[in-house]
């Protein structure tokens, strides 16, 4: 494993720069996240403004977030091997140049490529800044980091109908579509030249980079990782059912890639993901199957309102985005709140903010039923608000302890899975909620009935992320315990 990745301190104080550089690096990291989402809303301008077809245009959403999450571990090892701050650099500006390449676009081919490799550059961004936090932040001001890095993750999925919304209202429906897109252009230069200013170099060891790159684990990875999520964002044209020998393909490919990494830890050379971050790191496994979980309900909601407002009950697209502006305005307070609060209060946060997310998209569920098709809008505004604040409560206090304690040396590498278990999560939540609401909506175009399924079973994931984090909480009181009698019984320094 490389050393070295601390950023440098002056008189053993912190690096004055982190919190500016943490602004900028969050800001990149948002556009990225972002565009999971945004270009949801703009698919009718896509396909009028293209001819583009149904199926061009699933690639067009589905692409992205395949890529995006095909390359997360492999540019989080990267990032760990040749430092954050040139990484950073190197994936930002992949992604202004494909940025710019997908709102140029002539036809639908042009666009897909574009998005696939955005979709790569994204995904080699993101874990930069888990990696950047880890080595500019210690203590509390680490949590209070990640409590913003866990809005950044939060608001950019839920704002992002919002946002593509005001930006179709201004430039208009026939191409608005590019500027979606062109949009990250000046964004990503202004956070480009700051981050060349403020982000600290980090020092290496020069000539090992060849002996660092575990080839071989990143390619099994990546076909584990792409027979998983391939059939998923592929639902939409019966994915799973046409591409099912994918998935014990992968697992299989997952068994060997952990033989593979476990025999490159035995023979002192430096694996892709050293496997032991799972065993040996408290309370990581368990936190990256939280956010899994919680991502299958949470974020394929977006496209189930969405689907609700635009073609059940006739909104706009700028409408639609914002019937579900509580969810991120009570995301973005919460998460805020919840970083400075998660030393304190730890894994509490993460149970009761799962609790409220359930309560608060259950009374929807029920709401869209009962409620008037012409007020459901605003009906549905104040439970929204609360299942945001809960929201906020989850991911930024889970990414906190669930990367609290991993070695500095495979931050990006850790930031990276807790990445991927997310995509992952986000393309079953998205197949499984898309799949009942269009099984439901469809027949007879009973849209009130269909959400209102989609929703419990967004609540059903959220209440099984619940289980899990109730379980970690009761594992972190018996470890406190034990800590506590041992140090009663032996004396607190043997």
């Amino acid at each position: 494993m490389t050393t070295g990745q601390q950023a440098p301190e002056v008189d053993g104080a912190p690096d004055p720069r982190r919190w500016k550089a943490l602004a900028v690096t969050l800001a990149a990291g948002f556009m990225g996240l972002l565009d999971v989402s945004i270009v949801n809303v703009a698919l009718p301008s896509i396909q009028s403004g293209l001819g583009a077809t149904p199926a061009g245009i699933q690639w067009v959403v589905s692409g992205y977030a395949l890529t995006f999450g095909l390359v997360l571990v492999a540019g989080g090892r990267l990032g760990d091997t040749l430092g954050r701050r040139r990484m950073f650099l190197i994936a930002l500006t992949a992604f202004v140049l494909t940025s710019a390449l997908a709102g140029a676009s002539v036809n639908e081919a042009m666009l897909i490529v574009a998005r696939l490799l955005q979709g790569a550059a994204a995904g080699m961004l993101t874990p930069q800044n888990t990696g950047l936090i880890q080595d500019l932040f210690h203590g509390a001001e680490r949590g209070r980091a990640f409590g913003m890095f866990g809005a950044t993750v939060g608001i950019s999925t839920a704002v992002g109908p919002v946002l593509g919304g005001v930006i179709l209202a201004v430039s208009g429906e026939s191409s608005g579509w590019r500027w979606v897109f062109f949009v990250n252009i000046p964004i990503g230069i202004l956070a480009l030249v700051l981050a060349m200013r403020l982000v600290p170099r980090s020092e290496r060891a020069p000539g090992r980079l060849r002996a660092e790159i575990d080839g071989v684990g990143a390619i099994l990875l990546g076909l584990a990782v792409l027979g998983v999520m391939f059939p998923l964002v592929q639902s939409e044209q019966g994915g799973p059912r046409r591409f099912w020998w994918m998935f014990p393909l992968s697992v299989l490919l997952g068994v060997a890639f952990v033989y593979w990494e476990r025999r490159l830890a035995r023979g002192k050379r430096p694996p892709l993901l050293d496997t032991r971050l799972f065993t040996a790191t408290p309370g990581f496994a368990r936190g990256a199957a939280i956010g899994a979980v919680y991502f299958s309900g949470f974020a394929g909601v977006w496209l189930v309102f969405a689907l609700f407002f635009q073609q059940g009950l006739g909104y706009t697209a700028l409408q639609s985005g914002l019937a579900v502006t509580p969810f991120a305005l009570g995301s973005a307070v919460a998460a805020a709140i919840a970083g400075r609060l998660v030393q304190r209060w730890g894994r509490r946060l993460t149970v009761a903010g799962l609790t409220t997310v359930a309560a608060g998209l259950g009374v929807v569920a029920v709401l869209v039923r009962v409620v008037p098709a012409a007020s459901v809008g605003f009906a549905v505004a104040l439970p929204l608000l609360l299942a945001g604040i809960g929201g906020g409560m989850v991911i930024s206090p889970n990414t906190t302890l669930t990367l609290e304690r991993v070695p500095g040396a495979t931050a990006g590498v850790a930031g990276g899975v807790l990445q991927t278990g997310q995509r992952i999560g986000t393309a079953i939540g998205t197949a499984v909620l898309a799949s009942v609401f269009h099984a439901i909506a469809l027949p007879g175009g009973d849209y009130q009935a269909a959400v209102s399924v989609a929703l419990l079973c967004s609540v059903g994931f959220t209440l099984l992320a619940l289980i899990l984090a109730a379980l970690e909480l009761r594992h972190d009181h018996r470890s406190e315990q034990r800590m506590s009698h041992k140090v009663a019984a032996t004396g607190p320094f043997e």
